[in-house]
């Protein structure tokens, strides 16, 4: 695996549920990784209906390694039949506090989603319990991951809570691709960036003379950058 701050090309891994603490530990920030095996999804109301409310999820230990925090595309093709064209991930940080509880309860060791966390909650809930955070890629790999969809195993709560915001339980095969946004240490292949553009920001800065037309808006600070 490519090391934090490598330059060499990241590692592909393809990994099979249920997934294991050696599984995840080789991986490293930036590594690209897909996905056999069986994922469940869960957002909002899924959340609710376990920890609001207090149900049973309703899956096997071995089924609940890794949740996507999506919306899969779904057809009803016939009664209880269901086909997903797409699957399109939503913002994770909206769950930030769901964490140690998804870990520790739910037995769940990957969460897959959408611009990743802070690195506060890597620290305080993923690191701990050696989790990982895959984040998808760009916003057009929708249907790609759709197609890695090869079956779904089953839905739960469809009818209380949408098909949008239902359990859906999916069998993948090379589902992904999805890049290590957070690894089993804990480190942030977002955090680390921002951390290069900013520090590049204020070299930047450096040594400016103060500006002439601050009442106008512009500014010597750093700080003030817009991105």
């Amino acid at each position: 695996m490519a090391a934090e701050g490598d330059n060499s090309r990241p590692t592909t891994a393809r990994l099979t549920t249920p997934l294991t603490g050696a599984d995840l530990r080789p991986l490293n920030v930036g590594d690209v990784v897909f996905i056999d095996g069986v994922v469940f999804t869960g957002r909002e109301g899924v959340y609710r209906q376990v920890f609001d409310r207090g149900l049973e999820l309703p899956l096997d230990a071995a089924d609940r390694t890794v949740t996507f925090h999506c919306s899969p595309a779904v057809a009803e093709t016939a009664p209880g039949a269901f086909r997903i064209s797409a699957v399109t991930a939503t913002a994770s940080f909206r769950f930030a506090r769901y964490m140690p509880r998804l870990f520790d309860e739910l037995g769940v060791r990957v969460v897959i989603g959408k611009g990743g966390m802070s690195p506060e909650v890597y620290e305080q809930a993923f690191k701990p319990r050696g989790a990982v955070y895959l984040t998808t890629v760009g916003y057009g790999l929708g249907a790609t991951y759709g197609r890695a969809v090869t079956a779904v195993r089953d839905v739960f709560w469809k009818d209380a809570l949408g098909l949008a915001q239902a359990l859906w339980v999916l069998e993948v095969r090379r589902f992904g691709p999805f890049l290590v946004e957070c690894d089993a240490a804990g480190r942030s292949l977002f955090a680390d960036h921002n951390r290069r553009i900013n520090d590049t920001l204020a070299r930047l800065y450096e040594n400016r003379r103060p500006p002439t037309l601050k009442r106008l808006g512009e500014t010597a600070d750093p700080g003030d950058e817009m991105l």
